[in-house]
């Protein structure tokens, strides 16, 4: 053997200075723990996230003929209940991705979250061909209808003196027609003289104006005038004028100086 070919071998075969040799003993005492069980574990978990979106998208057709069914809103425990296996994540998960696929294919129906549950909606830019179909009119609230729904909304429970100092009319007329289209209803008696009548609000009134909850409803402090009639609540001497200013927010269309406001049309839904 050449001297050049002995140091060759010698400079491979000896540990360098960077990587010190390791002995027997510490290779004994040295971790290097299962082989595969990390690889076991991200495997696992992969394919547990892989059914469980599967589940997820067999949720979505069905669901869908559920909502188109049922007509009006329907909440997530009636959902859950009904379909008895999936539970709430996954169902809500489902309803998303419903309301995506029909918003991404541009079809006709939307999902929406009305009146604390989820409901199958028409595209509103197709409601005039709707109610040609369908034929008669959408409901119409009155200036003074919405007026006095508005008050109901933000001050109940309140009572009919409580509503007509706020309005300077009276409302008997205005309150049994909101009663008869189940926009307003009766929730109690209030404890003072004579034991007055509770208002407040009904689901319809929700799913009419397009609202999740009364949560929902804009900020009083955006009214404007009619924050400020509210706001007297029940002092005569603050009482504002019999005219107060309708919060935009609340209706379909908006309002007119004189005349009927179109409320939301749910007739195609």
């Amino acid at each position: 053997m050449s001297t050049q070919t002995a140091e060759i071998l010698m400079d491979t075969e000896a540990p360098t200075a960077d990587a010190p040799a390791i002995t027997l003993d510490e290779m004994r005492d040295t971790d290097l723990g299962e082989p595969g069980l990390e690889a076991d574990d991200t495997a696992g978990e992969v394919g547990a996230t892989t059914a469980d979106e599967t589940d997820v998208a067999k949720l979505v057709p069905l669901l869908e003929g559920m909502l188109f069914a049922a007509g009006a809103p329907v909440a997530v425990p009636r959902l859950v209940e009904a379909l008895d296996g999936p539970d709430r994540r996954q169902v809500l998960r489902a309803l998303d991705l419903l309301g995506e696929r029909l918003t991404e294919e541009d079809r006709g129906l939307r999902v929406a979250r009305v009146a604390g549950g989820y409901q199958l909606r028409t595209v509103a830019e197709h409601g005039p061909w709707i109610r040609r179909l369908l034929g008669g009119k959408p409901p119409r609230l009155s200036r003074a209808m919405l007026e006095t729904l508005a008050i109901i909304a933000y001050r109940q429970p309140c009572t009919k003196p409580e509503i007509e100092l706020i309005r300077g009319v009276d409302v008997d007329a205005v309150l049994s027609t909101l009663l008869e289209r189940r926009m307003a209803r009766i929730v109690g008696r209030k404890e003072a003289p004579g034991r007055p009548i509770l208002y407040g609000t009904t689901k319809d009134f929700l799913e009419v104006f397009s609202l999740p909850d009364l949560d929902a409803l804009p900020p009083l402090r955006d009214l404007g005038e009619f924050a400020e009639a509210l706001a007297a609540r029940e002092q005569v001497d603050g009482a504002p004028s019999s005219d107060p200013a309708i919060p935009v927010e609340l209706a379909a269309a908006p309002a007119q100086e004189h005349g009927d406001v179109e409320a939301t049309d749910t007739s195609g839904d």
